[in-house]
């Protein structure tokens, strides 16, 4: 197994440099795939930095990593290097490609660009998650909470594998196969192939341009690739066909065969593919240069800030979408004739939810929060606050018609009244999920967080309130509790707030601390005080009980737990155990025990402060729950006094 001295930091600050080069790589006019990646690249700089502490100790003389890892930790290393080398070649494609069409604005987007972007960005999220997966931790050290945050960027990875149906299997095999980077003409060498691999070639060359392969290489790689995937295929017709021999089903077998295969040979008609995804459309929309796209794919474009026709390059005029009621027509007419189930739109599907709101009202009242007149802004945002709380549709017509991104310039606005309803907007916004989202990329959490500070009480009460929502994605968690001042402004609120004010910031700082990292940042801005002034206001069991349930978040993290005994918290929870509410003391007796695992000192204390009467009496009264924690401290106190 390597050592220090055999892994080379080398890697490790390539790694840096590419991680920085991504995060500040991607402009606004590229497409939301290589937004998306950079978002995910840019959460791993955590991990690196780990990294470089790991070997700066190693040049100290702090030891060697962990002798115990299935991976070697230069192999992890190279694996990760290789897939970030990729995606920062991938971005600079995206680049280039943008500046040619910017030249020529006149010329029409190929068409196959974006499936040549999508096949790309799912090989990518795959290559970047199999690293993710197989690196080494242990050997570096890394802790607990980057290694939490590293699970939660790889399972954002796998959703975006699985929403695009990418074809893990074929970019395994390709992977493995290459095993060369140099720059090359890949197309020419391509394009001889036989008319059965068009497909496998469509899919092949987007994938061997990131990766920078030589000609020389590439009639290899794709011979060797086509003789892995036949034998694959034969292998797997082989185990098929004794499969039904044996079940004796060879016709019900021959007929699903024929079903498929003449599934296969429908080719969806290409006025009904959205250009963007390539995909049959379910809810068809027209832009103002005349072009149709789906609507989820064409509205994300038009979030990420873009104001061209992905096809045609042309600007658009406004960012109305017309549905196109013909078109669907057709459709669904198509679908019917060849016995294909039609799309639907459900409510789970984002933009696809057939809305019933006026939509021409709508984006009439969108366009005056940009109006010269601040009187006419504030008016619209006042109205929008309104409809955004009334119903799921409003609130996707809102996000469709581009009120979030108005919304959030609304936030810096030194008119207080103005400020508070776009806060409040744009809260009752994100109750939909997907405008969660499209929130978090219009840039609202850190001028969220300015209105935290400085906003007035209800702003604040709305701002805490809009960030426990957007927190409910666990990547946000990431981000707002790494925004400088986001939890410091919530604890001030939490201890200097009105009643609702406390209520909505102590919910944000709870659902803000389960991912670990929060926890020290909400200990180190000061939590414990007001969370210890709640456990003595016996007045309001409302706020003891957040109180409780947020203390059991933070002691589960040793610098947390530590800070919590220092704080003089335990004699607050002794006097809970004995004049508290039923929830109270069991909440309490929770978090007794854990300051007591492998503490003997604070064990001792609560020994002397007369611990033993509430704890018994809680073992014959108490909850279920109550009852096996005190059960279990009372156990550890006899060990001490044996000892």
């Amino acid at each position: 197994m390597a050592t220090p001295a055999a892994v080379s930091d080398t890697s490790a600050a390539e790694l840096s440099d590419l991680i920085k080069d991504i995060s500040t790589t991607c402009t606004a006019d590229l497409r939301p795939e290589y937004h998306r990646l950079v978002r995910k690249v840019s959460l791993l700089s955590h991990l690196l930095d780990e990294i470089d502490e790991f070997f700066s100790r190693s040049e100290a003389g702090g030891g060697e990593g962990s002798s115990a890892q299935p991976v070697d930790p230069a192999e992890g290393l190279d694996h990760l290097l290789v897939a970030l080398q990729a995606a920062k070649r991938f971005l600079s494609l995206g680049r280039a490609a943008r500046t040619c069409q910017v030249a020529d604005s006149h010329n029409v987007a190929n068409d196959a660009v974006p499936d040549k972007i999508t096949v790309q960005f799912k090989y990518l999220m795959w290559q970047l998650e199999k690293a993710l997966e197989n690196f080494p931790y242990n050997y570096f050290g890394i802790s607990e909470e980057i290694q939490e945050q590293v699970e939660l960027v790889r399972a954002q990875m796998k959703r975006e594998i699985k929403k695009e149906s990418s074809d893990i299997k074929l970019f395994s095999e390709l992977h493995h196969i290459i095993t060369s980077r140099q720059t090359g003409d890949l197309q020419s060498k391509l394009s001889n192939l036989p008319d059965e691999h068009h497909e496998l070639r469509e899919t092949v060359l987007p994938v061997l341009e990131i990766h920078d392969v030589p000609d020389s290489d590439v009639e290899r790689i794709m011979r060797d690739l086509i003789n892995r995937l036949d034998e694959i295929k034969i292998s797997n017709s082989l185990t098929t066909e004794e499969k039904s021999t044996t079940s004796g089903k060879n016709e019900s077998v021959k007929k699903t065969q024929e079903k498929v295969q003449k599934g296969d040979a429908i080719t969806i008609p290409e006025d009904f593919r959205c250009p963007i995804s390539l995909e049959l459309m379910r809810d068809p929309v027209i832009v103002s240069t005349g072009q149709t796209y789906e609507r989820a794919f064409i509205q994300r474009w038009i979030d990420n800030g873009n104001r061209t026709c992905p096809k045609t390059q042309q600007k658009l005029q406004n960012t109305t979408l017309t549905p196109n009621y013909v078109l669907r027509s057709l459709i669904m007419q198509w679908c019917e004739e060849h016995g294909i189930d039609p799309p639907t739109r459900s409510k789970s599907d984002g933009f696809s939810l057939e809305v019933g709101g006026d939509r021409t009202a709508i984006e009439a009242i969108v366009r005056s929060l940009s109006s010269t007149s601040p009187d006419d802004r504030k008016s619209a945002a006042a109205e929008i606050r309104s409809l955004a709380k009334r119903s799921t549709d409003n609130r996707i017509l809102l996000a469709e018609a581009g009120a979030i991104p108005a919304l959030v310039s609304l936030l810096s606005s030194k008119d207080q009244k103005t400020q508070e309803h776009a806060v409040t907007s744009l809260l009752n916004l994100s109750i939909y999920d997907h405008n969660k989202e499209l929130i978090v990329l219009a840039g609202a959490i850190i001028p969220i967080v300015q209105v935290l500070h400085i906003g007035s009480m209800e702003a604040r009460e709305n701002a805490a309130a809009a960030i426990f929502s957007l927190s409910l994605v666990d990547e946000n968690k990431i981000t707002i509790g790494s925004t400088p001042g986001a939890i410091e402004a919530l604890v001030e609120l939490l201890q200097t707030g009105s009643a609702r004010g406390r209520k909505d910031a102590a919910t944000a700082l709870f659902n803000l601390c389960i991912y670990q990292a929060n926890k020290v940042r909400a200990v180190r801005a000061g939590i414990l005080l007001p969370l210890i002034q709640m456990l003595q206001d016996l007045s309001n069991n409302g706020t003891i009980d957040e109180a409780l349930t947020i203390l059991s978040v933070l002691v589960s993290h040793q610098e947390c737990k530590l800070a919590i005994a220092k704080a003089n918290t335990i004699p607050v929870l002794i006097d809970l155990l004995r004049s508290g509410q039923p929830r109270n003391k069991e909440n309490a007796a929770a978090i007794l025990l854990a300051l007591c695992k492998k503490d003997i000192e604070n064990l001792a204390c609560i020994g002397r402060l007369g611990a033993l009467i509430p704890l018994t009496e809680l073992t014959k009264t108490g909850t279920d729950r109550a009852k096996r924690k005190a059960t279990s401290l009372l156990e550890h106190l006899s060990k001490l006094k044996v000892m």
